[in-house]
């Protein structure tokens, strides 16, 4: 079976289709790029039979561009995304209470 790989641009748009395909799961991985202090991004990832959609937000300032995500910085001055907070953020936009969201890492 042939799996389709679709981007989605917008935060809404995945939102709508989280909703849409009444997930109970996504995936999230955050992504270091070198040096960390200029390409930090998330990528969330909706796994849906035959197909995953996903979405991109790249550092812009202080924030992710399209999220709103806060970027910390480490005692090196290199930004990165907590863990938590992409949690807290998925789950306070969404409001699904069994909607599970893991670490890429951890699935």
């Amino acid at each position: 079976m042939e799996r389709k790989v679709v981007r989605v641009k917008s935060w809404e748009d995945f939102k709508n289709l989280v909703i849409k395909h009444s997930a109970d799961t996504i995936a999230y991985n955050i992504e270091q790029g070198v040096p960390a202090r200029n390409l930090t991004s998330l990528r969330l990832i909706l796994p849906v039979k035959g197909i995953q959609y996903v979405f991109i937000d790249t550092a812009a300032g202080e924030r992710l561009r399209k999220t709103g995500i806060k970027l910390h910085r480490d005692n090196f001055g290199n930004r990165y995304v907590r863990d938590e907070d992409v949690i807290n953020f998925v789950k306070s936009e969404l409001k699904m209470k069994n909607l599970k969201t893991h670490s890429y890492w951890s699935i």
